[in-house]
């Protein structure tokens, strides 16, 4: 079994590649970056990590093969190819700047990735998430099943850790979903959110759990309110978690970036939902029945991720003279 990183020279690459190498079941590990220039030396960012980790594999105890790269020649015949290529938004760059910059990376990545393993499936990291993996879903040319985002994961993640501080219990007894687009617009569901099987409304009370939620959308930026730069460990353990899940057909349950036509009452666009992860990708997209007022706030994150989409394809249309 075989997978490609891209962007592994970078803090969210890197971690999917070692977290996916220390749970051992991958034969081979590609980690793939641009080279470095700085001043008259050039620099493998992709290289050194394969090899600073591999390095570590008698102390982890593992026997998965990690290998750094530039040439996408290396990643023919991966099963499942995980993209963290792009940039982060910087003082003075609007959103148009990053939608374009990204969009350009994560096409031709898409592309390279495609035309060595026309048969694997797509996992895509990179931000503004709902649509860069639109971008990498069109470029590809392949069944919306097999190109997914990575965000539910990370934003569940998220909620239930601060629940497991504000209860202080274990957070591998909270079971929680959100839908809906990466960002302050998610959607968390506390009506599904439940500790052992109890309903985590009747363990918290009601101020204190909107305050957990309103957390939990704005868990991104508090992270680099604190270190000036995005996270890196939650995203890059939420992708490995579901390149395991394909790759041993684990039919795991959950909340990724899907292609919806008709869920939820939306057409033709990538939103978090809950679906069913295994061999060939997205199995199942599965319906939960929503209240009016969580179906309304559902609605709303899909019209800002359909205006983000909007946005980009004007961009699109002007770069190329439409």
């Amino acid at each position: 079994m075989k997978v490609t990183v891209v962007g592994a020279g970078g803090n969210v690459g890197s971690t999917v590649a070692l977290t996916l190498a220390q749970r051992d079941f991958a034969k081979e590990i590609i980690m793939v970056d641009i080279e470095k220039k700085e001043g008259d030396k050039t620099f493998y960012p992709s290289k050194g990590r394969a090899l600073d980790q591999w390095e570590a594999s008698p102390i982890h105890g593992f026997d998965t093969r990690l290998t750094g790269t530039v040439d996408y020649e290396d990643t023919a015949g991966s099963d499942v190819c995980v993209i963290t290529a792009g940039v982060p938004r910087r003082p003075g760059m609007s959103r148009d700047d990053l939608l374009e910059i990204n969009a350009n990376i994560v096409s031709d990545v898409t592309k390279k990735l495609a035309a060595h393993s026309p048969d694997t499936i797509l996992i895509v990291v990179s931000n503004p998430l709902d649509v860069m993996t639109y971008v990498a879903y069109e470029a590809s040319g392949f069944d919306s099943n097999k190109v997914m985002g990575m965000a539910g994961i990370l934003d569940t993640a998220r909620y239930r850790a601060f629940l497991a501080d504000e209860l202080d219990i274990s957070p591998k007894d909270i079971q929680a979903l959100l839908l809906g687009g990466h960002g302050d617009t998610m959607v968390p569901l506390p009506r599904y959110t439940t500790v052992s099987g109890i309903p985590v409304t009747q363990m918290i009370d009601d101020n204190k759990l909107d305050a957990i939620v309103e957390r939990t959308k704005k868990g991104g930026g508090e992270i680099v309110g604190l270190m000036g730069t995005s996270a890196w460990y939650a995203p890059g353990a939420a992708a490995a978690q579901m390149v395991e899940s394909i790759m041993l057909d684990q039919n795991r349950i959950f909340p990724c970036c899907a292609w919806l036509t008709g869920e939820y009452g939306i057409d033709d666009l990538y939103v978090g939902v809950p679906v069913k992860l295994g061999h060939g990708g997205i199995k199942e997209i599965i319906e939960v029945d929503l209240n009016s007022e969580e179906q309304q706030l559902m609605d709303e994150s899909a019209t800002h991720v359909q205006s983000v989409l909007e946005d980009f394809k004007k961009l699109m249309s002007k770069e190329s003279g439409g």
